[in-house]
C-alpha cells in the first residue's frame, strides 16, 4: 500500500486560515448573551480541536454549560413561531438557495472538512455532493409531504376527515464526527422544512464544519435565531438540549443512543437514533468476483471504515470463495494512503489516537485467538499520526471482538459459507441491522435474498450508495442499530405532529331522535353489511385488473 505526504494542519489548505476558524469559533459566543461561557472577552471554558492529520491543535470553540444551551433553546424558540408560520413552499426556497451556496463554498467546505476529519480528498467530496442533493429534494417534496390530506371519513358523504401537520417547535440535532456535514444536515434541514428551529450540537472534534453550514443557512435567508449551534462537552450539552426540546435526533453508538432514549423517554418527547452496525456483506457464487471484490473495496473502506454503513463481515459461498479473497485482497493493497489536500489518497486518516487505539485491539485481539491477517495489519505513523492500513483478517473466531462489535476502522473478516441460506443466517447473527450489500449476477435473486437480511437496507450490487442515495427512500436500523428512519417523506414527517379534523355535514352524530331505535339499529347494521360486501367486491376487481 502507498501513502502521501501528509500535510501540515492548516498550511496546506488551499482556502483555510487560523483566522477564519476563530472567526467561526465567535459565531458561537456572539450567539449567547452577553459573557456567555466560552467567549473570549470574559475568559470562559474552552474545548481545543486538533487536526488528526498532525495532531496539531488548529483551534478552540466555547464550552456550553446547561444554561448556555437553555438561552439557546429559548433564542430558537423564539424564532420558530413565526418560520411555523411561513408557508412551507418558502421555507423550501431557503433549504434550496442553501444547496446552491453549499456548492458555491465547496472548496472552503472541503477543505474544513478534511482538517478537523482527517479524511481523504475522495471521501470529503463524496460527503460534500451529499447535501445539496438532499436540499433538491426537500427543496422539490417537501410542500406536498406537509400539505393538509384528505382521509376518508366516517360516512363517506355524510362526514369528512383531513389531516394537518403541524411542526413539534425546537429539534435538538446531536450529530457525530465521522460525517459531520452530512448527518448534521441529514437531520437538521427536513426539520427546519417542516417549520421547526433546530439546535445543533456537533461532536466536540468537528465543529467549524456545523459553523460554516450555519453560516450559509442565514445568507439563504433562513431567519436570525432559528438555527443554533452549541459547542461543548457531550456529558454537559446533550442532557441539557434533550431536556429543553421537543425531538431530538441522534447519530452515534448504541450505548449512547439507548441513554438518549432512556432520557427522551422520561420527557415524553419523540426522537430517533441512528446507532451502530456490524455490517454484512454477502457473495453469492453467481457473482462476478472481480466486481464483488472492487464493490467490497469500497463497502469496507470509505472513510478509513469509520462509516455506519461500513461492510465489517464478508460471506462468500465457498464455490467462489478462493477466487474472490484473492481479487479482494490485490484490490485492498492497491489502495493509496494519505491525508493531503488532493485527490492523490483513497483512504485518510483515522480521527484520534482512541479510534486508532480500538482498531489495534481489535486486530490484536483477532490475532491472539488465531486469525490470519491477510494484508494490513498494522498502523502508518509514516503517513500520519493515526492512519491505519485496510486490513483483512481470516480464519476469525466467531467470538472474536471484530465478530461480535462494530470496529469503526478499516478492518474486514472474510469467511467462507457453504449455501445462500447460510450466508443469510450468518449475515443475521448480529444484534445490529443497519446496511447490507448482496452481490450477484441474477438481480431478482439478489432482492430475494435481500427481503431475508435483517437490515433497514440492504444494497443489490452495490455498498452503500444506492440506498443512502435514494433520497426519497428511508433509512434506518433495525435491533441495536436505532428507532425511527432519516430520508424520503418518513423523514420529514418525523418533525410533525399530525392533527385530525372531523366535519359532520349532518350535525351530531349518533342514535336520531326521529325514527324508532330499533328501527335505526336494524337499518345501521344492514347498510354496514352491505358496505362491507360492496367493498369486499370492489378489492376483487381491483385484484383481477392488477393481475393482467
Amino acid at each position: 500500500m502507498s501513502s502521501t505526504d501528509p500535510p501540515t494542519a492548516i498550511d496546506d489548505a488551499p482556502t483555510l486560515a487560523a483566522r477564519r476558524l476563530d472567526d467561526l469559533a465567535r459565531r458561537v459566543a456572539r450567539s449567547g448573551p452577553a459573557g456567555a461561557a466560552g467567549d473570549p472577552a470574559t475568559g470562559g471554558g474552552a474545548i481545543d480541536v486538533f487536526a488528526p492529520a498532525t495532531a496539531e491543535r488548529i483551534g478552540s470553540v466555547p464550552a456550553y454549560d446547561a444554561a448556555d444551551v437553555d438561552d439557546a433553546v429559548e433564542r430558537a424558540r423564539e424564532a420558530q413561531a413565526a418560520w411555523s408560520a411561513t408557508p412551507a413552499a418558502e421555507r423550501a426556497a431557503v433549504i434550496d438557495r442553501f444547496g446552491d451556496l453549499v456548492l458555491d463554498r465547496r472548496a472552503e467546505l472541503l477543505d474544513l472538512l478534511q482538517a478537523e476529519t482527517g479524511k481523504s480528498r475522495r471521501t470529503a467530496v463524496e460527503e460534500l455532493f451529499d447535501v445539496p442533493t438532499g436540499c433538491g429534494y426537500l427543496a422539490e417534496m417537501a410542500p406536498d409531504v406537509l400539505a393538509d390530506e384528505r382521509r376518508s371519513g366516517v360516512a363517506p358523504g355524510l362526514t369528512t376527515a383531513t389531516v394537518t401537520y403541524e411542526p413539534v417547535g425546537v429539534v435538538g440535532v446531536i450529530s457525530p464526527w465521522n460525517y459531520p456535514l452530512t448527518l448534521s444536515m441529514a437531520d437538521a434541514l427536513p426539520a427546519l422544512a417542516a417549520g421547526n428551529a433546530v439546535v445543533l450540537k456537533p461532536d466536540e472534534k468537528t465543529p467549524y464544519g456545523a459553523l460554516a453550514l450555519g453560516e450559509l443557512l442565514e445568507v439563504a435567508g433562513l431567519p436570525d435565531g432559528l438555527f443554533q449551534v452549541v459547542t461543548g462537552e457531550g456529558p454537559t450539552v446533550g442532557p441539557a438540549l434533550i431536556d429543553a426540546v421537543d425531538y431530538v435526533a441522534f447519530t452515534g453508538s448504541t450505548e449512547t443512543g439507548r441513554t438518549v432514549a432512556e432520557r427522551a423517554g422520561r420527557n415524553l418527547i419523540d426522537c430517533s437514533l441512528e446507532l451502530g452496525g456490524n455490517n454484512p456483506l454477502v457473495v453469492l457464487d453467481d457473482a462476478d468476483v472481480d466486481e464483488a471484490a472492487r464493490g467490497a473495496v469500497q463497502a469496507c473502506f470509505s472513510n478509513a471504515g469509520q462509516l455506519c454503513l461500513s461492510a465489517e463481515r464478508i460471506y462468500v459461498e465457498e464455490s467462489v470463495h478462493d477466487a474472490f479473497l484473492d481479487a479482494f485482497v490485490r484490490e485492498t493493497e492497491r489502495l493509496t494512503v494519505g491525508t493531503g489536500y488532493d485527490y492523490d489518497a483513497e483512504v485518510g486518516s483515522l480521527v484520534d489516537g482512541a479510534q486508532l487505539d480500538r482498531v489495534r485491539s481489535h486486530v490484536e485481539d483477532a490475532r491472539d485467538r488465531g486469525a490470519t491477517v491477510l494484508t494490513g495489519g498494522r498502523a502508518r505513523p509514516d503517513v500520519a499520526p493515526y492512519c491505519y492500513e485496510p486490513t483483512v483478517l481470516s480464519d476469525v473466531d466467531p467470538d472474536a471482538t471484530v465478530a461480535c462489535e462494530e470496529t469503526f476502522g478499516p478492518v474486514v473478516s472474510v469467511a467462507s459459507v457453504p449455501d445462500a441460506d447460510a450466508a443469510v443466517a450468518a449475515a443475521n447473527d448480529s444484534p445490529y441491522g443497519l446496511n447490507a450489500s448482496v452481490w450477484t449476477g441474477d438481480r431478482d435473486r439478489g432482492v430475494e435474498i435481500a427481503r431475508e437480511i435483517d437490515c433497514g437496507t440492504v444494497n443489490v450490487n452495490d455498498a452503500f450508495l444506492a440506498t443512502w442515495g435514494a433520497t426519497d427512500a428511508p433509512m434506518g436500523g433495525f435491533g441495536d442499530s436505532g428507532l425511527g428512519r432519516r430520508h424520503g417523506p418518513e423523514g420529514i414527517r418525523r418533525y410533525v405532529e399530525s392533527r385530525t379534523i372531523g366535519v359532520s355535514r349532518v350535525g351530531p352524530l349518533g342514535f336520531p331522535d326521529r325514527i324508532p331505535t330499533d328501527w335505526f339499529v336494524r337499518g345501521a347494521f344492514a347498510a354496514l353489511s352491505l358496505g362491507r360486501r360492496a367493498r369486499r367486491g370492489v378489492r376483487r376487481l381491483k385484484r383481477r385488473l392488477r393481475g393482467r
